[in-house]
């Protein structure tokens, strides 16, 4: 009798070891990936991460919204392990990463013209009035130029304010490369950049897309930017705007799919849309920014399987959150350099 119970302790001692064994081993294989930068795309990252995990059990990935400056910044300082930035890295920023860089086109989409004007619901904005009143030399809702733009709609006799980012946005680039594509003025005074200096007093400041949209709603004769998709979600009306062809222009999926549609995509990916030629003219594209060199085999099997993921089922989450995807030969590009080059 003393001899079956010991021989069953060292049955179940056994598997109890053998079970702790394979428990250790899978805990070993788990892979965290932290990343972090545009708010552009975050609503996009988020729902990635979140579906990554249905067929990935061991892949975590957290990914934290804090402007393209941001994403730059810590990717560079190497605290994450992929950043994010609608401003693809110039190749100034690209030399500072000692463990080389490769730029991963994930999306692109539309900036809204948003504003809160009550009893105006289908405002336009033509190429000539949008910059002025984004440099700071159209002031008034019933301006003559705004109102030329908009027969029949009664303007008020009241300031324009300006809702902007307060951090470093690759939706600001996305933005002023717009306006500085065509507007000379605009250019000169202000010019393409992350984080402008902007020449009107009293405008209001919010961080992130959210930030600008919040602060957009509760203001009353208020105008900014942002994503589409942050537009809908927080029910902002969105200005028409005029583009190339004269055509005044609501932002939309299909619009910013057709403003994308001519875009080239060159060795590096880098691409910048000054002024879509047909459809919307406000649109960008949006980056992850990945290591060529990992600390450890494991984490660069992990980068290798995220992007992997992100490019062929991910991109099938793009359209329903009202971003635009990416072309089927740039993924196969983007896939196969990927696990080429990552080491």
């Amino acid at each position: 009798m003393n001899l079956k119970v010991t021989g069953l302790n060292r049955i179940v001692t056994s598997s109890v070891a053998a079970a702790a064994f394979l428990l250790s081993g899978a805990a070993a294989q788990a892979q965290t990936l932290v990343g972090a930068g545009a708010s552009f795309p975050a609503p996009l990252y988020q729902r990635y991460a979140r579906e990554v995990r249905k067929t990935h059990k061991n892949l975590q990935v957290n990914y934290t919204a804090c402007g393209s400056s941001c994403g730059i910044r810590n990717f560079t300082k190497g605290t994450v392990d992929f950043g994010g930035s609608d401003a693809a890295m110039k190749d100034s920023d690209i030399a500072k990463v000692s463990r080389g860089t490769i730029l991963v086109p994930t999306a692109g989409g539309a900036v809204s013209v948003v504003y809160n004007l009550p009893g105006v619901n289908n405002l336009k904005l033509s190429r000539k009035v949008l910059p002025l009143i984004f440099a700071g030399r159209i002031t008034k809702w019933n301006d003559a130029r705004i109102r030329k733009d908009n027969p029949g709609v009664r303007l008020p006799n009241r300031r324009i304010t300006p809702v902007v980012r307060a951090d470093g946005s690759g939706t600001t680039f996305i933005f002023t490369n717009h306006l500085s594509t065509i507007s000379g003025y605009f250019k000169g005074r202000i010019g393409t950049s992350k984080k402008p200096r902007w020449a009107f007093r009293g405008a209001r400041k919010g961080k992130g897309n959210s930030g600008v949209a919040a602060l957009v709603k509760r203001t009353s004769g208020g105008i900014g930017y942002v994503n589409y998709s942050y537009a809908r979600l927080n029910k902002l009306k969105s200005a028409r705007v005029q583009n190339r062809r004269g055509q005044f222009v609501a932002p939309s999926l299909r619009a910013a799919n057709t403003g994308l549609s001519s875009v080239k995509f060159p060795a590096n990916y880098r691409v910048f849309v000054g002024d879509s030629s047909q459809g919307y003219p406000i649109v960008g594209l949006t980056w992850m920014m990945i290591y060529k060199k990992y600390p450890s085999a494991a984490k660069a099997a992990a980068v290798k399987k995220w992007i992997k993921w992100v490019m062929t089922t991910g991109q099938n989450f793009n359209g329903k959150l009202l971003y635009t995807s990416i072309p089927t030969s740039v993924r196969r590009r983007v896939i196969n350099q990927v696990n080429r080059e990552v080491k």
